[in-house]
């Protein structure tokens, strides 16, 4: 299982909000190509990026920083936030970034040829709040079971998913085990990366025990900002 750290951009700085919420924000680098490198010298294999200012407005915002951090450092990143075409992805990927993160947008036809032509490329971001699924930065919730959206998903021929719990997303409060041992257990084949909630290595162990089922990696964030957990303590816990 990777543990994959965070880097969410907002206005340039890297930052970590409470449940998505734009008012509860707090800043932890104004270097987010420096903070990636440090991920990386600790041993990270992959680092999580999300355009925070792209998940809000619809669009990239922070897109020629993400690539500059893609540039600076020798492991792999994962970008979200504000992809909502094709045109977004093919950027990226002529960048270079081979891991493409789409929301419920994914479903539209104009993915069809990216996601037929590079589909370990591209990987479907499910958040959802009370098991619904959430839009436009966290913003909307919708009446769309996240379920229903990860069985859609699985017929377009998509079988990794990063699936948020935003109730528990920077809270600290443990990760929705039960949410993803719930989902492994509908969709045999799927690739889950969980992302929330997590707050200790204890933590990523439990969820270590739901790799056999198919969790590949856990998204951690505030968790090592606040220093709750030293990624390499963290990385050595689960190799």
């Amino acid at each position: 299982m990777l543990i994959i750290p965070a880097i969410d951009i907002k206005e340039g700085k890297c930052v970590r909000l409470l449940q998505g919420d734009p008012d509860r924000k707090t800043v932890y680098s104004d270097d987010p190509v420096g903070q990636a490198k440090k991920f990386e010298d600790l041993g990270a294999q992959l680092i999580h990026v999300v355009d925070l200012d792209g998940a809000f407005d619809g669009r990239p915002v922070n897109g020629e920083l993400v690539m500059s951090i893609a540039q600076s450092v020798n492991v792999p990143i994962e970008i979200g936030g504000g992809i909502r075409n094709a045109d977004t992805v093919k950027v990226y990927l002529d960048a270079g970034i081979r891991r493409i993160i789409i929301g419920s947008a994914i479903l539209e036809k104009e993915f069809e040829d990216i996601i037929a032509a590079s589909p370990e490329c591209i990987i479907a971001g499910i958040d959802a709040r009370d098991s619904m699924v959430a839009t436009q930065g966290w913003k909307e919730v919708t009446r769309v079971k996240a379920v229903d959206l990860v069985d859609q998903v699985m017929q377009k021929g998509i079988r990794e998913i990063i699936y948020t719990d935003i109730a528990t997303d920077g809270m600290l409060s443990g990760p929705n085990i039960a949410a993803y041992e719930s989902l492994l257990g509908q969709f045999p084949g799927l690739k889950l990366t969980a992302s929330g909630g997590v707050s200790s290595v204890e933590d990523l162990k439990n969820l270590q025990k739901l790799e056999k089922d198919g969790l590949t990696g856990a998204i951690v964030g505030k968790a090592i900002y606040d220093g709750r957990i030293e990624l390499k303590e963290a990385l050595d816990a689960v190799s």
